[in-house]
């Protein structure tokens, strides 16, 4: 029982997970990396399938095993977040000033947070880093 329920939770932040990718307030890493989290304790099959995944493995496995995110990645991440956020700043919520601040603010929080992890400056399994 306890593992199926860990397969549901885990499908459940994949989703969540793979959501953020296009909803910028939405964390992708933290759900992905709970995800494979709870896979590995309740499905060897399904934890696999995801760290050995063409779009999340390499993601995942950077950030559990060497707490890093690639050049690549922190440029997508970051903007692809001010994209969205700016073109809901000026459009979506453009009368009002308070929920556009608001929105500023998370951009401006979730870029330093992304920026405070180590860059992983090569790809693969060389262990080739540069400190931020």
């Amino acid at each position: 029982m306890k593992k199926l329920f860990f397969i549901i939770i885990g499908s459940l932040c994949l989703i969540l997970g793979i959501t953020g990718i296009f909803l910028p307030v939405l964390p992708t890493t933290p759900f992905l990396l709970l995800s494979a989290a709870l896979f590995a304790r309740s499905s060897d099959r399904l934890y696999l399938w995801l760290i050995n995944h063409k779009i999340f493995g390499e993601y995942i496995r950077n950030f559990r095993e060497d707490k890093a995110i690639t050049l690549q990645g922190k440029i997508i991440s970051i903007s692809t977040l001010w994209l969205f956020m700016l073109y809901s700043i000026f459009y979506i919520v453009s009368e009002k000033w308070y929920i556009q601040v608001l929105l500023g603010s998370i951009a401006l929080g979730v870029s330093v947070y992304i920026l405070s992890f180590k860059t992983k400056v090569s790809a693969g399994k060389n262990k080739d880093y540069t400190e931020d």
